[in-house]
């Protein structure tokens, strides 16, 4: 995609606007949107996929008592089986957490994307309001976002890239 220089883009706002200080306004938002270093939103991204999968891995291995209650809507209501699966999320959730920070593989986005909306969508299949999915877009949308940022893979290897 071409770009058009500062001052093509600031005379083109400048006609459809009603200011120049819209004009302006709009350019900075071009700037923030197009010219910024993607490497910067890599790293933002990076560290609130870490953020996010680390929070929860953490609060899987403490074994959180509502969690637990969860897995009896789904089939398993041993409490004692629910809470090593649990604890085994957990440290998957880690585990890629750290993974992501270190190196964004795009096959463990992709499973962080599914995982981070499943979970999401836990909460109206267990009784919760549909808000408390609605809030937790962000626990799929910015490993969604990540991955999207990396790129398509071309093929098999760069999946694990």
């Amino acid at each position: 995609m071409r770009f058009f220089c500062k001052i093509q883009i600031l005379r083109y706002v400048h006609k459809v606007c009603l200011t120049a200080g819209e004009a302006r306004c709009i350019l900075l938002v071009y700037k923030l949107a197009y010219v910024m270093n993607t490497k910067h939103v890599e790293w933002v991204l990076r560290i609130a996929v870490f953020g996010e999968f680390l929070g929860h891995g953490s609060f899987a291995l403490q074994g959180k008592k509502d969690w637990i209650g969860w897995f009896s809507n789904f089939g398993i209501t041993d409490a004692v089986l629910a809470g090593q699966l649990l604890f085994i999320i957990g440290l998957i959730d880690i585990a890629l957490a750290i993974l992501i920070l270190l190196r964004p593989v795009r096959l463990a986005l992709l499973w962080m994307v599914f995982w981070g909306f499943w979970t999401a969508l836990i909460r109206p299949l267990v009784g919760m309001p549909i808000w408390d999915f609605m809030e937790r877009w962000a626990n799929w949308g910015a490993p969604l976002a990540l991955f999207l940022l990396r790129g398509r893979p071309a093929s098999f290897r760069d999946w694990l890239k």
